[in-house]
């Protein structure tokens, strides 16, 4: 409403002109992006004839950026109705995935915008109501307890945060029993916001089918703390000689230690598919002749599925001959890899164990 002596009026603007405005001042920016483009495209609405007719004035008629094609992406168009949150809701509490939720959407209405964006949106709402005021800690703690998982935790002495949490669920403690002879480890990153690793172990059954074992968010990669946690794992075992015989991990010595201390008797074993991925990597960056990398690799190759003991040797000398031009890659293969770790991942040794063919540590980040 206009004020004594002014002229009622409306100002219209692009959607996506004007600035960004900073709603809270501890919020740093330098890293976030905005849809705002300072776009000057205006109209001017004003009543006429008391009201009943409007007026409109074109302030400014152009734009400054491409006009959109499709309505996605559109706030306003991509807005989630009530019925819409109720879905996602329901859908939520049964476990279905977020982009078989926008499916389901687009396929009740192909005329539908919204994005995956707003359904995340809906889903942080409803786990936040649910939540009510506890904490995330304390909502997970709840759920781990309500759902009968088998879980231990461990707190800083001074502040009484949470560090560590171990977690397993009933049903894979009788299978790691049953199966325990091949298990895969492996760390993961950027899982969650707080930035704590997650190590995941994965058992094999007898059909080569793969299963959780157990998960457990680290404070730190270190080796006191894997301890901590391959000790919980440890307890998860109903007889001494029911431990696993093979474990499987990346080349992360912390974690190798910790290994061979709670599990004296397992043989541990280096994925290859990481090492081979590694070489390949630093093949590529110090090997300055392009053409000789598929040379290069294939001779690495041999030496990896080398079988036989006695052949060794004589496969790292056809390598050394091969990448004499390159001696720091040659130092780079021969003491990170081959010298202390080549009873780890070489056939001619690996072969004397009972892996059942699980020599990469692929499985567990397909479980991811």
């Amino acid at each position: 409403m206009g004020q004594r002596g002014r002229m009622t009026f409306v100002l219209l603007g692009c959607e996506i002109g004007g600035k960004y405005r900073r709603y809270k001042k501890d919020v740093d920016i330098s890293g976030l992006g905005s849809r705002k483009c300072e776009c000057p495209f205006r109209l001017r609405d004003k009543p006429v004839k008391g009201g009943q007719w409007w007026m409109v004035e074109l302030i400014c008629g152009s734009h400054n950026h491409v006009l959109a094609e499709t309505m996605v992406g559109h706030p306003y168009a991509g807005r989630l109705s009530l019925e819409k949150k109720v879905m996602v809701e329901d859908m939520t509490k049964t476990s279905v995935k977020t982009r078989n939720i926008l499916l389901t959407m687009k396929e009740i209405n192909e005329k539908n915008v919204t994005t995956i964006k707003r359904v995340y949106n809906a889903m942080c709402v409803h786990r936040r109501s649910q939540r009510g005021h506890r904490t995330k800690i304390q909502q997970f703690m709840l759920l781990l307890e309500r759902d009968m998982y088998v879980h231990w935790c461990r707190c800083e002495e001074v502040s009484n945060v949470v560090q560590d949490i171990f977690w397993t669920h009933p049903d894979s403690v009788k299978l790691v029993n049953s199966f325990n002879i091949v298990m895969l480890m492996d760390s993961t990153y950027k899982t969650n916001k707080y930035k704590m690793p997650l190590l995941e172990v994965v058992g094999i059954t007898s059909t080569g089918l793969i299963f959780s074992v157990a998960f457990c968010l680290l404070a730190a990669e270190k080796e006191n703390i894997f301890l901590w946690a391959l000790d919980r794992l440890k307890g998860l075992f109903l007889r001494i000689d029911s431990y696993p015989r093979v474990v499987v991990c990346d080349r992360d010595i912390a974690l190798m230690n910790a290994v061979r201390i709670v599990f004296p008797k397992a043989y541990n074993l280096l994925c290859r598919f990481h090492i081979d991925k590694n070489v390949k990597a630093k093949c590529k960056m110090l090997v300055h002749l392009r053409e000789a990398w598929d040379q290069v690799m294939q001779a690495w190759g041999f030496v990896v599925d080398c079988d036989i003991v006695e052949a060794f040797e004589d496969r790292v000398n056809a390598l050394q001959v091969v990448c004499s031009p390159w001696p720091i890659f040659v130092d780079y293969v021969m003491d990170t890899w081959l010298r202390p770790h080549k009873e780890k991942f070489v056939k001619a040794w690996i072969d004397k164990v009972m892996h059942l063919g699980n020599t990469t540590s692929n499985s567990v980040e397909a479980t991811h």
